[in-house]
């Protein structure tokens, strides 16, 4: 039971009112010694004035003992500027063990002779000096046992420590069940809801019912339930995508020769002698490539969702010149391809998930060029260079810029982009290579004078 939070709490609040009960008590028992001892001062003061009211300054043997019991002291002594005399004595000791003067004690003085009477020792005598309260000038000396001052003390104590454990007990309770109302029962309904949510998400009823209280743990309950709405949602979205996977997956041997076959077809299409059939093939090529790009970034998307690379050495170089020939860029295409990356290049990397990635960005940046026009020419640049433990690599067209609002989607999935047919997949994919590389993919600028997107992997 100590390991729940009630437990703790309840625990917790006895320890800290113990430990304030004890800061209290070591001021209090030195106060408690110090006003015991001035009122035997006192008591000695009476004592000496019934001395002076007799005529001869005399009293008898039984009076002398009468007053000294009144004042449980062996001897009292008045000292003034002038004079110094024993008033009252009884059988004097003839050690005094200690002396103590409370005219010009301090605080800290007080409170280490109090727990040095509470040291358990023989009986001792003590010499006690104080000023009267009468006359400042005269000062009371006094000799007494010690034995019931500390018997006195050990009462106070005592009664100090029952109060102590009393108050600490009362108090625990009643914090107890104020932390139980207010903070530990909400809390356990958290707890609870959360555990619930996690063993069943798609439950409804674990939803948690928020409450209407307006402090931090009603605030916690209300974010805890759109937070369960919304993961929700997001689990049967993440459901459908991979149902739509697994479905893809499986037709995807069927699609790729359907496709295959409709490229060969409009290849041939595209040699034939009839000029409606010439005129038509271009726009029937573009559709079946468009066809298998998307089927080729959905498969990509699916298929790579887990991050895993294998990595292997090759030249950089090379590879932006496969994906330059793989885009279908030869020296007589509108958009010239230009690999200004030094060579050889060296990069440890997955060759395929970055070979992937360049030719998303690459096509983009060919179709940002091209726009509706497909005869429109260009260029895209690619570079590379090494700084602080990465590879940057820049792929820059000199297309009309990025539009301001499609920047925030760049790079979410399946969001319409401003290009006819894209699923917005292309920057998805290369991003998520990228991180699997511990690298990034960023817009780095967009202008009228062109877009600059950069690549960044970690080296290993």
């Amino acid at each position: 039971m100590t390991s729940s939070l009630s437990a703790r709490l309840l625990l917790l609040t006895i320890a800290f009112v113990m430990l304030a009960e004890v800061l209290i008590f070591v001021p209090s028992i030195s106060r408690f010694r110090a006003a015991y001892l001035e009122e035997r001062l006192a008591a000695a003061e009476l004592a000496s004035l019934a001395l002076e009211a007799t005529p001869d300054k005399l009293v008898s043997e039984d009076l002398a003992r009468e007053l000294l019991s009144h004042a449980q002291a062996k001897a009292v002594i008045i000292k003034g500027p002038t004079m110094r005399r024993l008033v009252l004595a009884d059988d004097l000791p003839r050690n005094v063990d200690a002396m103590y003067d409370l005219g010009d004690a301090m605080p800290h003085d007080l409170i280490r002779d109090a727990f040095d009477a509470l040291r358990p020792r023989p009986d001792r005598t003590i010499h006690v000096t104080g000023r009267s309260r009468k006359n400042p000038e005269l000062v009371i000396e006094i000799v007494l046992d010690e034995a019931p001052l500390v018997d006195a003390m050990h009462d106070y104590s005592w009664r100090i420590v029952s109060l102590s454990v009393a108050i600490s007990l009362i108090t625990a309770g009643l914090v107890y069940v104020a932390l139980q109302w207010l903070m530990v029962r909400p809390m356990r309904r958290i707890t609870r809801s959360m555990v619930e949510f996690h063993e069943r998400p798609e439950d409804v009823d674990a939803t948690i019912m928020p409450s209407t209280r307006k402090d931090e743990i009603g605030l916690a309950q209300r974010e805890l339930a759109l937070m369960q709405v919304d993961l929700r949602a997001l689990l049967r979205q993440k459901d459908r995508l991979a149902t739509l996977g697994t479905a893809v997956t499986k037709i995807s041997h069927d699609l790729r020769n359907i496709l295959a076959t409709a490229r060969l077809i409009s290849d041939r299409l595209a040699d034939s002698t009839d000029p409606e059939v010439r005129r038509a093939a271009p726009t029937l090529v573009r559709a079946i490539d468009r066809a298998v790009d998307l089927f080729s970034n959905i498969l990509s998307f699916v298929g790579h969702a887990d991050g895993k690379i294998h990595r292997r050495k090759f030249d950089l170089r090379d590879l932006v010149e496969d994906v330059g020939l793989s885009m279908g860029l030869s020296e007589e295409s509108d958009v010239k391809w230009f690999n200004e990356i030094d060579s050889p290049f060296p990069l440890s990397a997955d060759r395929e998930q970055v070979f992937r990635a360049l030719l998303n960005i690459g096509r983009n940046a060919v179709e940002a060029i091209q726009g509706e026009d497909s005869g429109a020419g260009g260029r895209v640049e690619i570079t590379a260079r090494r700084e602080n433990g990465m590879i940057a690599v820049d792929v820059t067209d000199d297309g009309p810029g990025l539009a301001d609002e499609p920047r925030e989607s760049l790079f979410r999935a399946f969001v319409k982009s401003e290009r006819e047919g894209s699923t917005g997949l292309g920057l998805v994919i290369a991003r998520d290579v990228a991180w699997a590389h511990g690298g990034d993919v960023r817009l780095v600028e967009s202008g009228p004078e062109g877009t600059r997107f950069r690549v960044e992997l970690a080296e290993t």
